[in-house]
């Protein structure tokens, strides 16, 4: 299963993050749909029932829109049918936060936005599963190995990014080069959208598919998320015009592409919002460790990203002083290339900042 994320992208960042390729192979950078950046909050812990950003076909909200031609929307977090009765979301009996891949033409619930082509990409920076032991669970954040070519926005540029709504109205697909920071995890997803009886604005929401583990990722549990991986499977996951459902659903693989670190049980209460969550640990001795190669990606980004974007966060940041914790991380020796090309073309190199 699949029960936190975190995405911690400010959404500029993301519009840059996520180009997309159409049928013609040509890459674009989404836009937004209007007023959706106003309901997205970075966060390092996200629950159910938290907006999150997901890529879709434009077709969805405009008829005339090409079907190959995507937007970004933020959607909460658990799936609610169009069908459903009630005039509160909230009085759902059952948990729609994940479907299991084998069952979506099953029930009700799914099967309806599947035939109907209501498929979306949840985007996050990895997802968070917990690894059962005897009395406890060990946390592990999961997530995509990071490129040696990939370099963080303040390794480019002194200055901060800032995060206004004008960046992601206003800027053409040529305004900006490439996204090089954090490749994003995109996940397979079902959306739908229902308008309460009593009349009022359509709520989009969404469902994250799950599929049997990946070999590497069975010891820490028996499911995953039915991960994309790629332009080409994110291309024909959201072409519901050119790839139908069943052939679609063929996607829905378990990926060994994966990687992972434990992380502390900070992030098992989900009002706990901080860098801390994503921080790699070491779960015999309960303190922070040096981070892997591609962990070592990650805590740069946290550490060097800009402050205002991490500010407007959608959950309660009770959880005090992790940055000061961070400077704690002592720097060792290289690990790889990736790590190397962190720190410097010589090992003996300090970090840079």
């Amino acid at each position: 299963m699949c029960g936190r994320t975190a995405c911690t992208l400010a959404p500029h960042e993301l519009s840059r993050a996520s180009r997309y390729r159409d049928r013609t192979g040509q890459r674009h950078r989404p836009r937004w749909k209007d007023g959706d950046t106003d309901k997205y909050r970075p966060s390092y812990n996200k629950s159910p029932q938290s907006f999150s950003p997901v890529l879709l076909s434009n077709r969805h909200f405009n008829k005339d829109a090409p079907v190959d031609e995507c937007v970004l929307a933020a959607m909460r977090w658990g799936l609610v049918p169009a069908w459903f009765k009630e005039n509160d979301p909230n009085k759902m009996q059952y948990n729609t936060s994940n479907c299991r891949s084998e069952s979506l033409l099953e029930k009700k619930s799914y099967k309806d936005p599947l035939l109907k082509g209501q498929r979306c990409v949840i985007l996050a920076d990895g997802f968070y599963e917990w690894r059962r032991l005897e009395k406890e669970k060990q946390p592990f954040f999961i997530y995509f190995p990071q490129s040696q070519g990939g370099q963080v926005p303040s390794q480019q540029s002194t200055q901060q990014p800032k995060c206004d709504q004008s960046l992601d109205q206003g800027e053409s697909d040529q305004d900006d080069s490439d996204w090089a920071g954090w490749r994003l995890l995109t996940i397979a997803g079902l959306f739908d959208s229902w308008t309460p009886p009593c009349g009022g604005e359509a709520l989009y929401t969404y469902t994250v598919i799950t599929v049997d583990a990946a070999a590497n990722l069975q010891s820490i549990h028996d499911r995953m998320p039915a991960v994309l991986d790629g332009e080409d499977e994110v291309r024909r996951w959201l072409d519901f015009g050119e790839v139908k459902s069943l052939e679609a659903m063929k996607l829905l693989q378990p990926k060994s592409s994966l990687t992972f670190h434990p992380v502390s049980s900070l992030v098992n209460n989900s009002r706990n919002n901080s860098p801390e969550c994503l921080q790699p640990v070491d779960p015999t001795i309960k303190k922070t460790v040096q981070p892997t190669a591609s962990s070592k990606m990650m805590m740069s980004w946290l550490k060097t990203a800009s402050p205002t974007k991490r500010k407007n966060t959608d959950e309660d940041t009770s959880a005090k002083g992790p940055e000061e914790k961070l400077e704690a991380v002592k720097q060792t020796k290289p690990a790889g290339t990736l790590q190397q090309w962190l720190l410097g073309t010589s090992s003996n190199k300090k970090p840079r900042t």
